[in-house]
């Protein structure tokens, strides 16, 4: 089946047209000149709530509902629902499909998922830890075991503009970093990830803001922008002033001990895997957080590590751990999702 998938994240739009596992077109927006060739078009979509838990076909009513689940993640929902609208008029009569960030983690356990917030407020709201960037960890964890075929416990660090950390057991996601919305967790490109409730309200009437002003400093001028003025890795690893190298500094600490964090969900450690943007490309953030993961039988081998390209192992010979370094490839989870979806056997 040749799918188009429609991929609008916080930062960029991909689209790809794949048939199987093999690329056919790739594409920087909506090609309304290939409809002929197009038998379905998967949509990453980042918020399902607790009604999508897995792939969906797409019609009026459900677009509608995916609407509604806009708020929980303002950067990225908008965004793909404007590349739906798009898609769906320039192909209107083939099937879309929603594929979500949220569903693989959506079977967590209920100690994972739970947020210790008053149950009045968890039953009416449908509150818990959802995660994201689902599609990414899946597709990284099933290419791991690919080159490790022996790994039941990996970690998959997603590290692009938006970063997270999943542990999955078994093809399953256990733990993740992301929680209720796409903001907590690590330290992202403008994100702040995790920070004390406490504190954002010590700030919101100190400095009398509104909901609306403390979610864009939170969602737009924190993380690595808020700490050294600028959002891409690249720039700070190529500065050399004290206030980059705090902002790398701190990312790769929260980085290394959110990876602590997941091999504990695991009871262990069989593989580690970069994936994303950073994860793909930062050569020196991946050495750095190596550094502090030895207790746990991490040794990154560093001229594999400085030449890596997708897919490849970048731990040394010997190492306890497996590293690897995995091209993100949610278009190729995507269209399996929708060849399966629609093509059952």
């Amino acid at each position: 089946m040749r799918v188009l998938v429609v991929n609008a994240g916080s930062s960029s739009l991909k689209v790809r047209l794949l048939e199987g596992e093999d690329l056919i077109g790739s594409y920087e927006q909506i090609p309304t000149e290939i409809a002929p060739a197009v038998e379905a078009v998967g949509h990453r979509i980042v918020h399902g709530g607790t009604r999508f838990t897995g792939p969906v076909v797409i019609d009026d009513v459900v677009e509608q509902q995916l609407h509604a689940l806009a708020e929980l993640a303002p950067l990225h929902q908008s965004k793909s629902l404007q590349a739906l609208a798009a898609a769906r008029e320039a192909f209107p009569d083939v099937t879309h499909v929603a594929c979500f960030d949220t569903a693989f983690h959506a079977r967590m356990p209920a100690k994972a998922r739970t947020v210790a917030l008053p149950r009045a407020w968890r039953d009416k709201y449908a509150l818990r830890r959802y995660g994201f960037h689902g599609l990414s960890h899946a597709w990284a964890a099933r290419r791991a075991v690919q080159l490790a075929p022996t790994a039941r416990r990996i970690v998959t660090c997603h590290l692009g503009a938006g970063a997270s950390l999943c542990a999955v057991l078994d093809g399953c996601s256990v733990e993740t970093t992301m929680s209720f919305t796409p903001l907590d967790g690590l330290v992202m490109a403008t994100r702040s990830g995790s920070v004390d409730p406490g504190l954002l309200l010590w700030l919101q009437e100190r400095e009398n803001l509104t909901a609306g002003e403390l979610t864009d400093a939170l969602e737009q001028h924190s993380g690595l922008a808020g700490l050294a003025d600028e959002p891409d890795m690249r720039a700070l690893l190529a500065r050399t002033d004290r206030e980059a190298r705090l902002a790398v500094e701190v990312y790769v600490h929260r980085l290394a001990a959110g990876v602590a964090a997941m091999t504990a969900a695991l009871s262990g450690l069989d593989a580690l895997v970069f994936t994303g943007g950073v994860g793909e490309n930062a050569a020196a953030v991946r050495a750095e957080v190596g550094g502090y993961l030895g207790h746990l039988g991490v040794d990154i081998d560093q001229d594999r590590n400085r030449n890596a390209r997708p897919d490849a192992r970048i731990s040394a010979d010997g190492a306890r751990v497996p590293v690897f370094v995995i091209a993100a490839r949610e278009d190729l989870e995507i269209a399996g999702l929708c060849t399966t979806l629609l093509q059952p056997r």
